[in-house]
């Protein structure tokens, strides 16, 4: 399934700040903490604790976010169905990106262990 121009430029013009809150309320609302879902942005992105912070007060877009980010080398093994979207066929590098983050997101929420998530292995 392809994604449409307007679809990929929606994302890319979307503030990542808007979005974490509903990231954590996600992943609070399932018993999961603040610590673990930064700690999964960490794995996919290389964002440090002070590096996000100031990426969420900066109000970056989604597009400026993942310019900035150094993906995981095993983000490639994220795969599945993600708001309708099976990720591993997503054509457009920053929308694929942004689904890698919602994947990861919703399995930390539905109790995943960690490192599942984090595809050690």
């Amino acid at each position: 399934m392809t994604t449409t121009s307007q679809h990929d430029e929606r994302i890319a013009n979307m503030s990542f700040a808007s979005v974490y809150p509903h990231y954590l309320a996600k992943v609070e609302k399932k018993g999961r903490t603040k610590e673990e879902l930064h700690r999964v942005i960490e794995w996919l992105t290389g964002f440090d604790e002070a590096q996000l912070q100031a990426l969420l007060e900066q109000k970056v877009t989604f597009e400026a976010f993942f310019q900035q980010a150094v993906l995981h080398p095993n983000a490639h093994l994220i795969t599945g169905v993600i708001c309708g979207y099976r990720i591993e066929n997503i054509e457009n590098p920053l929308t694929q990106q942004a689904r890698y983050l919602d994947k990861l997101v919703d399995e930390l929420a539905k109790g995943r262990p960690m490192e599942k998530i984090l595809r050690v292995g």
